[in-house]
């Protein structure tokens, strides 16, 4: 059958033939078996779950017996005999597994017609790439009478990604790591206790749970958590919480700081007050985000910390921001410098410091990446913005590294990146003795747990004897 690839054309009943045939070749993927549970709502464990997969008599996952049948109907409705096609009666027998990879050719044959229904049997039948029937049965049509020709319908693309789950391959990359010990800063709500006992469990921390003891032992009694593994520092109040802490943390007997129920600013300046902790470099936030239409991880500063940062404050941002990538692997990360516009103009105060940042970078002030700025948040992100827009750039497209302007911008992008991209992000705070894993008074357990295990990659590769 010769049709226009944007055309759908049917086949009227006069037209088909006994005998007659149609094929369609499909190569099964895992996005395939998650859209089709997703639509039908069938999460049975042998298609989604490659754990308990593997332990049945298939050996792995296997797509849902009716993904075959979706494809006979395809054909029937869309091919052969194609639109004005109705459905009588499908029957199928399943013979084997079909597993992710393997290439299916459907073949649908005429083998009867009734002309005083304009009925129409035809026999399915459903191959793998080794010859193999994996479906074979019968469909009764009533076939179109009249001829149909219609544009091929535009579909809206289907998007499949499961948030956490880039984020939850890398924390399982840190297993066997050696656990950091933490102290946890009045962890005095069910997110911050949760999530410090669920990075124990995890293996990423040894957690010291500085706050009200009382307090804390009838939370985790409320929630059915245990405290039996975790050291118990007592204070009266989150401000002495903090202070304790940073103390603690200034005398090595841990060796990262938590975040708990506590507002940012208590713990910030209980560890800006301890003299030992300071270095000679600004502290700084670093988001670190798994965005699901981007490629890698990407790294925002500061978002958190810095209101408005002069050209010196970004400077450290960005030697922060580039310690942690380097931490993450990243050995020479891209570090795009973000403003409105990507020209230097006096009148965008930004563009100014985005220029003298990369001048600084070409005199080795700042070390250890690679410098492009100002960029728009387009052409930082996109190599096709970029070249529509004739900038020649050596980050565009490849940002490990976003620098904001301030602190406005930043908060803004990070949580539209959060919620409207569906990006699974963490945090951590560096510049300090010691990393700090902060977090948001709204983040749920999973959360927090992958800002300790950032504080905690950065722990270890500090002072490796710091582990637990």
């Amino acid at each position: 059958m010769d049709r226009a690839a944007d055309t759908i054309e049917n086949l009227t009943f006069d037209e088909l033939r006994l005998g007659q045939r149609a094929q369609l070749v499909r190569t099964l993927t895992m996005a395939d078996i998650q859209a089709f549970a997703l639509v039908s709502g069938d999460l049975n464990p042998a298609h989604l779950d490659p754990e308990y997969a593997e332990g049945t008599r298939f050996h792995g996952v296997i797509a849902h017996g009716m993904w075959a049948g979706a494809l006979i109907s395809s054909v029937l409705g869309t091919e052969f005999p194609g639109p004005g096609t109705i459905y009588v009666a499908q029957d199928l027998q399943f013979h084997g597994p079909v597993h992710v990879g393997d290439t299916l050719t459907v073949t649908v044959t005429v083998t009867a017609k009734h002309e005083a229904t304009r009925g129409v049997t035809l026999d399915c039948e459903v191959r793998n790439q080794r010859g193999e029937q994996v479906v074979t049965g019968r469909a009764e049509v009533r076939a179109p009478v009249h001829k149909v020709v219609r544009p091929r319908p535009a579909l809206p693309q289907l998007h499949l990604f499961d948030p956490g789950a880039r984020l939850r391959e890398w924390l399982n990359s840190l297993a066997g790591a050696a656990a950091v010990r933490c102290a946890v800063v009045h962890p005095c709500d069910e997110p911050s206790l949760r999530g410090a006992l669920d990075a124990a469990t995890q293996g990423l921390i040894t957690p010291v749970l500085v706050g009200p003891v009382v307090r804390l032992q009838a939370l985790a009694k409320s929630l059915g958590l245990d405290l039996s593994g975790c050291q118990l520092v007592d204070v009266p109040h989150s401000h002495a919480a903090a202070a304790q802490a940073a103390a603690l943390a200034a005398s090595g007997e841990v060796a990262m700081l938590m975040k708990g129920s506590l507002h940012t600013d208590e713990l910030m300046q209980a560890v800006l007050a301890e003299p030992r902790l300071r270095t000679g470099r600004r502290m700084s936030h670093v988001f670190r985000f798994d965005v699901p239409a981007y490629p890698k991880p990407l790294l925002v500063t500061d978002a958190a910390i810095n209101i408005v940062p002069t050209l010196e404050v970004k400077a450290d941002i960005i030697r922060n921001a580039i310690t942690l990538a380097q931490a993450l692997g990243v050995a020479r990360p891209r570090v795009a410098i973000l403003s409105a516009v990507e020209t230097v103009t006096p009148r965008i105060a930004s563009t100014l410091d985005a220029a003298a940042l990369c001048k600084m970078a070409d005199r080795g002030q700042i070390s250890g990446a690679v410098l492009d700025g100002p960029l728009a948040f387009d052409n930082a992100i996109s190599a096709e913005a970029a070249r529509i827009k004739g900038i020649d750039s050596p980050v565009s497209g490849q940002a490990d590294i976003l620098i904001v302007p301030d602190l406005e911008a930043g908060n803004m992008l990070a949580k539209q990146l959060e919620y409207l991209a569906g990006a699974s992000s963490c945090g951590v705070v560096l510049g300090a003795r010691v990393p700090i894993a902060l977090t948001s008074r709204a983040d749920p357990p999973d959360a927090r747990v992958a800002s300790a295990a950032l504080a905690a990659l950065l722990a270890r590769q500090a002072a490796p004897e710091a582990a637990a």
